[in-house]
């Protein structure tokens, strides 16, 4: 279990990044909007204390949603004006307040689907005006830190799951890693708006991760462990499949240069 802990999060870290910096911001943040580090971390959190525990962290992966949001909302205006210590320090300060928020909500699937709904429909609404970037920055070389900083979450959040209760580990398990890391360098390497470019990317992404963990949320308590895990796997992937083929223009996956 603990060489899983230590590989399955940071290669998908690593996925994303290369995505990335193949395909522009829109796309990392499109791909850091799926569960590929609260979905291993809730697995892992339900493999450890039961299913009936991963239900309740899954509802609270669901309304972390809007934490999530919020923290780039906040990090993005905030990096209009300054740099990126002060504007994670904002983002993060906005992710505290709102997680304890969560926390108190009633740990029912349909309050943590409607927070989510809503914090989705609003985002792109708040969030400054921004133009694709058509030449990128050359790639630093920030992957192994990337990959480093998922593995020492996993292992803090598995680790920290039974005194922290499963509202708790549902939350912790949404932390915005990917989002932070992603907005830092981001805006290191190509400005400002180029990282609300990536947050509305990451919007899109983000309705595949709710469904995936409403499905864990209704079906671990009553289906077979991996069975219902595999259902949540192909409900992210419906859910995203038509989202892409609502909203997201063509151009989007064309090649940087």
């Amino acid at each position: 279990m603990l060489i899983l802990k230590l590989t399955v999060v940071p290669l998908f870290i690593a996925a994303v990044t290369l995505a990335g910096r193949r395909w522009g911001a829109g796309v990392a943040g499109l791909l850091g909007g799926f569960p590929i580090v609260a979905g291993p971390i809730v697995v892992f959190v339900a493999l450890e204390h039961g299913a009936d525990f991963g239900a309740v962290a899954a509802i609270a992966a669901i309304s972390a949603i809007a934490g999530l949001l919020v923290f780039g909302v906040a990090y993005c205006w905030a990096s209009t004006k300054w740099s990126w210590p002060v504007a994670s320090g904002c983002g993060v300060a906005a992710w505290i307040v709102v997680a304890f928020g969560l926390a108190a909500l009633p740990g029912a699937p349909e309050v943590a689907l409607a927070v989510a709904v809503a914090s989705l429909l609003l985002a792109p609404k708040v969030l400054p005006n921004t133009t694709p970037l058509v030449g990128r920055s050359p790639a630093s070389n920030d992957l192994p830190y990337r990959m480093a900083t998922g593995a020492l979450l996993t292992l803090g959040v598995t680790a920290a799951a039974a005194s922290l209760g499963e509202v708790w580990s549902g939350l912790l398990a949404v932390f915005p890693i990917i989002g932070l890391v992603l907005a830092v360098f981001t805006h290191r390497a190509d400005g400002a708006y180029q990282v609300a470019h990536m947050y509305r990317g990451m919007v899109r992404g983000l309705y595949s991760f709710g469904a995936f963990f409403l499905v864990l949320a209704l079906l671990w308590p009553r289906v077979e462990f991996w069975s219902a895990l595999a259902l949540a796997v192909g409900a992210g992937v419906c859910v995203q499949a038509i989202v892409q083929w609502l909203v997201l223009p063509n151009k989007t996956l064309q090649p940087t240069r």
